[in-house]
């Protein structure tokens, strides 16, 4: 009776294959209190849910096992779809889910074509989402948006992200869902920084702060080095941030094969106290030459049929391209920063001030009250003050915030016209050498000019 009673309960009870992940401070942990740092790679085969093909997953699961991998991240999912298989994969490799709640195109983002907006239908597209994956013990974090705000005048847009995580971690909580963390991926431009990170997580109240903050960057490049790439100036923005802080984007292709040397400094002494690891782009080799495996040799870019999207074949066994993929596994293999155990952890930093008034690169002032849902475009950012008047904020004058801005290596120079011009930045990513001969005329041109 006892054996059949306990084969009942296994049979309806989900086994606890990998210890959740939660937010506390500014580090995750694991629920059985180690400290968890990310190495994990972006993984979207094609514009479809790439965790909705349990094959393809276990194919993908195993091999990312052997690359040291405890992570990915997954722009575009479809909730109506059946994920039990793809999942329980990714965990039987020990590996754990960053999943965007907004549709891969942008259609269900809170910013969409310009126009700021949290609609009900938004909202009720990220609960469909969360309301899918929330029970899978190996999704560890949600995103509620990507790389949306790119220039100093989409600051008056970040509230509605921040409305977006406040209503989502609200929704969760009601739900009596696991306290599964939110946060927002930003891309690393140097108007925003770190107006746009601080401003995420601060406020009085917590829960309309982000759990997580992290950042695409790619400015370390071939035998760069902590200085030169700006990570210490990375690392300087996030010693006192109270939230967990990673690299969501990483792994610069200007500079062939690519070495990872960035890895050394996010998991060494001189970041690991701050920063909780980074996710490497990406998994797939297709046009933008950032993969690290490959499914077959390209295919003719007009050809259409199973399995080919866009010039490449994007299903079956992977074979890792050499030595990228090596060279990822490798610096791995020697990375595994201690850490401290939740126990003996009790967070200490306080939110940061809500950024001032700054013309031209972060247009709210203080800790502006955020939209509510139904809120859309200027019925909101028109309202927003241009100047400190509740004592939260200082207006400063662009000039003087410019004058303590880096020099930005020729990498973030890329990233950020492709956030300025995505058709532009479609052809960076597409043509690397030619842009990179292109930056460099231009300065040569420059050069000769000034003499």
């Amino acid at each position: 009776m006892v054996i059949l009673l306990l084969a009942l309960l296994a049979a309806v009870c989900p086994v606890l294959a990998l210890p959740t992940i939660e937010a506390k401070g500014s580090k995750l942990f694991t629920s059985d209190g180690a400290q968890f740092y990310l190495k994990g790679i972006a993984y979207q085969l094609t514009p479809d849910d790439p965790l909705a093909d349990t094959s393809q997953c276990k194919l993908d699961s195993a091999l990312m096992k052997t690359l040291g991998a405890n992570s990915i991240r997954v722009y575009h999912v479809e909730p109506q779809l059946d994920h039990d298989g793809c999942m329980s994969a990714f965990s039987d490799a020990g590996i754990y889910a960053w999943i965007d709640l907004g549709s891969y195109t942008g259609k269900n983002t809170p910013l969409y074509g310009g126009n700021p907006q949290w609609t009900k239908s938004k909202y009720q597209a990220y609960q469909k989402v969360m309301d899918t994956f929330h029970d899978y013990d190996n999704v560890a974090g949600f995103f509620v948006g990507n790389e949306m705000l790119t220039t100093g005048p989409d600051s008056k847009a970040a509230p509605f992200y921040k409305a977006a995580a406040r209503d989502m971690k609200a929704y969760r909580d009601k739900k009596s869902y696991r306290k599964i963390p939110i946060g927002y991926s930003a891309a690393d431009i140097t108007a925003l920084r770190p107006n746009l990170q601080n401003y995420m997580a601060c406020g009085s109240n917590s829960s309309e702060a982000l759990d997580f903050y992290s950042l695409n960057a790619y400015s370390w490049c071939g035998d760069s080095s902590y200085e030169q790439s700006g990570y210490n100036m990375l690392q300087l923005n996030a010693s006192d941030y109270n939230i967990p802080i990673f690299m969501s984007e990483t792994g610069c292709n200007l500079v062939k094969p690519r070495n990872f040397d960035d890895q050394s400094a996010l998991f060494g002494p001189d970041m690991a106290d701050s920063w909780s690891g980074s996710v490497v782009y990406e998994w797939i080799e297709e046009t933008n030459n950032y993969g690290i495996v490959s499914y077959g040799a390209p295919a003719d870019p007009t050809a259409t049929g199973d399995g080919v999207y866009e010039g490449y074949t994007r299903t079956g066994t992977p074979t890792p391209i050499s030595p990228d993929f090596e060279n990822l596994s490798s610096q791995w293999a020697t990375l595994s920063p201690k850490g401290v155990s939740a126990d003996a952890y009790t967070p200490t930093i306080s939110p940061p001030a809500c950024p001032a008034f700054t013309s031209g690169m972060w247009e709210m002032s203080g800790n502006v009250p955020l939209p509510t849902i139904g809120a859309k475009g200027t019925d909101y950012t028109t309202a927003l003050p241009s100047a400190s008047a509740d004592g939260s904020g200082t207006s400063t004058s662009a000039s003087s915030a410019a004058s303590s801005t880096r020099a930005s290596s020729i990498a973030v120079s890329r990233r950020n016209m492709e956030s300025f011009w995505p058709k532009v930045g479609k052809w960076t990513r597409e043509h690397p050498a030619a842009w990179y001969g292109l930056v460099v005329a231009g300065f040569f041109i420059m050069g000769v000019v000034v003499v």
